[in-house]
């Protein structure tokens, strides 16, 4: 066991549906006293590169990352992937595959806020929300707060955005976990506990589902997490022992998108030390040098 340095390895930019650039990323993880982090915006890389051709001596240790939303006849998942090689075409067909999905079915919902629901948002504004790198849910939210069709981002998309009807289009998750690896990465299963929803994993459902994504590749599950609770830590610190998977940690940070600080991850409660299978991550991705 290792004395805890700052880790945060689950973060979103500007280039996803974050509020902060991907520098400002870099500048933040400093400030914060993080010795390790990963930016993991959603179906796309290009962060990643930003931040690496800015990095200099003494610095935090970064990880390329990403974060795939996933789905099959089982449910929903977030598939993170890490250490890939961003040159791979593997990882690109991944990105492209889940950005296109995204564009679908942004602007399904932005046809539908303007002319099924009747909100007078100006079409330079929807243009420009389709131009955004990854547009999704937060952006067109913010829309609708800004021309007064809801009091805030979360009820412009409980009450207006979520009634649109997108084609049910997802990455699967073994066409996720099988490009991240290929890439030479490693595929992580983001926030477990979490569904669809309100819709909380645990117990034997959570084990059948590990089964099955350990089949088609995954290496890790992110035990420690912003929003999770005592329990849900040690049930997932207790499958990762069970199956000999890695430990990630992460925020979930998104800025002023999201009540989450940077490098809030519940490791603090754990008596200061890093579970053995987090160890092995590190070291991973730290080729060694940890």
């Amino acid at each position: 066991m290792t004395k805890i340095a700052g880790i945060d390895l689950h973060m979103h930019s500007t280039v996803s549906d974050g509020s902060d650039t991907p520098e400002e990323i870099l500048a933040k993880a400093k400030e914060a006293g993080l010795d390790l982090f990963a930016l993991t915006d959603h179906d796309a890389i290009e962060g990643c590169k930003r931040i690496r051709d800015i990095l200099t001596p003494g610095d935090p240790v970064f990880v390329n990352g990403v974060e795939f939303s996933c789905r099959d006849e089982d449910g929903k998942y977030h598939i993170l992937g890490y250490d890939y090689d961003p040159e791979s075409d593997y990882i690109k067909n991944v990105v492209r595959r889940g950005h296109e999905i995204r564009m679908n079915k942004a602007r399904k919902r932005a046809d539908f806020v303007v002319n099924e629901l009747g909100c007078k948002i100006p079409e330079e504004e929807i243009e420009r929300f389709l131009s955004l790198p990854n547009p999704g849910k937060p952006h067109l939210g913010n829309l609708l707060v800004k021309y007064g069709y809801a009091r805030d981002k979360q009820q412009a998309i409980d009450e207006f955005i979520n009634k649109a009807k997108t084609a049910r289009e997802y990455v699967r998750p073994e066409f996720a976990i099988e490009g991240i690896k290929k890439a030479g990465g490693i595929p992580v299963l983001a926030h477990p506990v979490y569904g669809s929803g309100g819709e909380l994993i645990m117990g034997d459902e959570m084990d059948q589902r590990l089964r099955k994504l350990i089949s088609f590749g995954l290496e890790g599950v992110e035990a420690f997490y912003s929003e999770f609770s005592a329990k849900m830590r040690r049930q997932m610190v207790d499958f990762a022992d069970r199956y000999s998977l890695y430990i990630t940690a992460g925020s979930d940070y998104h800025g002023k998108n999201k009540m989450i600080a940077l490098g809030d991850n519940g490791l603090s409660e754990v008596d200061n030390i890093f579970p053995g299978n987090m160890e092995r991550f590190i070291r991973r991705v730290m080729h060694d040098g940890y």
